[in-house]
């Protein structure tokens, strides 16, 4: 064999080599992050009085509630890692309509919730490739969330007492697709301990459970890490308007953290909405009562947006 040969046989090999070494690190920064259940704001149960927590004020005889609340969301998903940063999803709205009803201490609900607007950036933040969602009236008119099915109990405690102990359950039942970002395309659960009381003026409502989310994207930045503790607290005042209607004013703060993770704090996501409600205070009947948030994420990540706003308008009622 000729020594040009050699020189391009070897040369051939060293090419071989150099793209075979090279492979496994294209195939790494070629991951495709799929998608995931994006929404962080867990609403209570319609006629439930706050926007995160549970008032636990059933009574009465057989009831229900009807409720339509419209978001809004910006920046809810920035995926940072290695001093990139992109805005996967910039701009969430949706609508989600909800309905209940009760007996005495109990409570059993379903929630449909549409997206209306999901935007944001493509692009690749370290090893993952992101595609952002792009949802909107006209071009996904049918588009549909995860349906939310939930039942409430209160164990200690009367409608008004000053403190009020309960639990919950809720089942979400998948819809649609992944890269959508409003589902795990996954059964998911929770369980809640729930309380609340009232004091004078002054009203509370907190809770502590368990998220069961089987999706674990780890360790994909921005992607859930399966199954979540979730933690929240509220507290407000009740201020007179009129004879029969009062202004309900305070602070929720609220979160979720992946039990793996669950002593980082820069991996737990959590959010502050401030809660305004005007209501009625009768004790029979129907009533409405129409709900305003605004808030954003303490640490704006993992679903928490940079700025959130709520409204929410409800008609409830039950029989002595």
């Amino acid at each position: 064999m000729s020594f040009k040969k050699l020189c391009d046989l070897a040369l051939t090999s060293i090419h071989i080599a150099i793209a075979v070494s090279l492979c496994p690190i294209i195939a790494e920064a070629q991951q495709q992050a799929q998608g995931f259940a994006l929404e962080r704001l867990y609403q209570s149960a319609p006629g439930g009085g706050w926007f995160v927590m549970d008032s636990l004020d059933m009574h009465g005889g057989f009831g229900g509630a009807v409720e339509l609340t419209a978001g809004y969301a910006n920046d809810p998903l920035r995926v940072q890692a290695g001093g990139q940063s992109l805005a996967v999803v910039s701009s969430e709205g949706f609508l989600d309509f909800g309905l209940a009803g009760t007996y005495h201490r109990y409570r059993v609900y379903a929630n449909f919730t549409a997206p209306m607007r999901l935007t944001g950036y493509s692009g690749t933040v370290g090893n993952y490739t992101y595609t952002a969602p792009d949802i909107n009236l006209r071009q996904s008119p049918d588009n549909m969330a995860d349906i939310r099915l939930g039942f409430d109990a209160r164990l200690l405690g009367d409608a008004d007492s000053r403190f009020r102990l309960g639990a919950g359950a809720q089942l979400f039942i998948p819809n649609d697709v992944r890269a959508d970002y409003i589902t795990d395309n996954r059964i998911r659960a929770m369980g809640r301990l729930l309380f609340a009381g009232d004091e004078g003026i002054f009203t509370y409502a907190g809770q502590a459970g368990v998220h069961i989310r089987p999706l674990n994207d780890y360790p994909i930045p921005g992607s859930p890490q399966g199954n979540e503790f979730l933690f929240g607290i509220a507290g407000g005042v009740k201020i007179p308007i009129g004879p029969a209607k009062r202004l309900v004013v305070g602070p929720e703060f609220y979160g979720a953290s992946a039990f793996r993770s669950f002593m980082q704090a820069a991996e737990t996501d959590k959010e502050w909405l401030i809660s305004t409600r005007l209501e009625g205070t009768g004790n029979s009947g129907r009533q409405a009562r129409v709900k305003l948030g605004l808030g954003g994420g303490i640490n704006p990540q993992f679903g928490a947006p940079k700025l959130r706003v709520v409204f929410a308008v409800e008609f409830f009622g039950w029989t002595k």
